[in-house]
């Protein structure tokens, strides 16, 4: 039985052709993705503002005005946050600490949820309470914010020891694109922004550094195995020659992310959305983004020949030394 392939091998699709047109997009939607999160925000969660979040799951649909009402005329407790999770008998009650943050206050608060909504609304149950501090929460926020700052730092670094700066440029600008147009997308949304969306940007990072990584690593044989092919014609060919592993690799997981989305819990719903989001940005900033930025960097056919040719000099010169001196 010949095996199914889903991208033929002689496959030569011109990418960089519309690299004008893909680079133009890739710059709008970082912009218009910058401008959502500086006008819009974040719906935060309580990893990163601290409050209490109570899950409730009730007999039956409630008009959220209803809920929000009830809640709201409770003694002592703030402003409350409320959003359905998954279907519209699942509930999230987010309210902010208690002026008196100890324990014993945050759970007084707690218990007073809990029993207003099973009064008002019998046959409802509490499915959990969840509690973070206000300096605990901001401890993560500047954590999580360091993380993948000194992530993206680091990968840039790598790459341009294990490359050239071009492709330290190149991937860093990709994994910009890639973790903007993530953040915009939850700030368009406002999907709950909490510890495990910093999880999936992270893990976003990595997968598109590794598409990336295979894409460069190919480009840098083809530079030195093709020094008079010019360099579009030679990024073309690098990126066709490694499509096929590239649409197996984002196909496969986003077959098991889209089975999580719609059949997976509520919990994961915002770190399953993010990643896959994230696979189909990553796939299009490496096929895309990431080789054709390296045109506009001015990389040239000989930008691994040096090194060798200086060696090759080198070893000449000392050759016509040695037999300049023999008597």
């Amino acid at each position: 039985m010949r095996p199914l392939k889903l991208v033929p091998d002689d496959t030569n699709i011109p990418f960089l052709k519309y690299r004008t047109i893909a680079m133009f997009l890739s710059v709008a939607l970082i912009v218009g993705s910058l401008a959502l999160c500086a006008a819009r925000g974040f719906n935060l969660g309580i990893d990163f503002v601290g409050g209490q979040t109570v899950r409730v799951t009730l007999a039956k649909p409630i008009p959220i005005e209803d809920i929000r009402q009830k809640v709201d005329g409770i003694e002592g407790l703030g402003g409350a946050t409320i959003q359905q999770f998954g279907s519209p008998t699942d509930i999230g009650i987010r309210t902010p600490l208690p002026a008196d943050a100890s324990d014993a206050a945050a759970e007084q608060a707690a218990t007073k949820v809990r029993t207003t909504i099973e009064r008002a609304y019998p046959g409802s149950k509490v499915s959990g309470v969840e509690s973070v501090s206000g300096k605990v929460s901001g401890e993560l926020f500047q954590k999580g914010i360091t993380s993948l700052v000194l992530a993206m730092l680091g990968i840039a670094a790598y790459i341009w020891i294990r490359f050239e700066w071009h492709f330290a440029v190149g991937a860093l600008f990709a994994l910009f694109h890639d973790v903007a147009l993530t953040l915009g997308f939850f700030a368009l949304t406002q999907l709950e922004f909490d510890l495990n969306i910093v999880a999936a940007i992270l893990t976003i990072i990595g997968y598109s550094l590794n598409d990336t990584i295979v894409v460069y690593d190919r480009i840098r044989e083809n530079l030195r195995k093709y020094r008079k092919m010019a360099i579009p014609e030679l990024l073309d060919l690098s990126v066709n020659e490694t499509l096929s592993r590239t649409v197996v690799t984002s196909l496969s997981i986003g077959i098991v992310l889209t089975i999580l989305l719609v059949l997976g819990p509520d919990v994961i719903f915002g770190f399953t959305a993010a990643m896959l989001l994230g696979i189909v940005i990553g796939t299009f900033s490496s096929v895309y983004v990431s080789a054709a930025i390296l045109l506009w960097l001015r990389l040239k056919p000989d930008s691994f020949v040096p090194k060798e040719a200086a060696v090759g000099a080198a070893a000449k010169g000392a050759e016509r030394v040695d037999f300049k001196d023999i008597p």
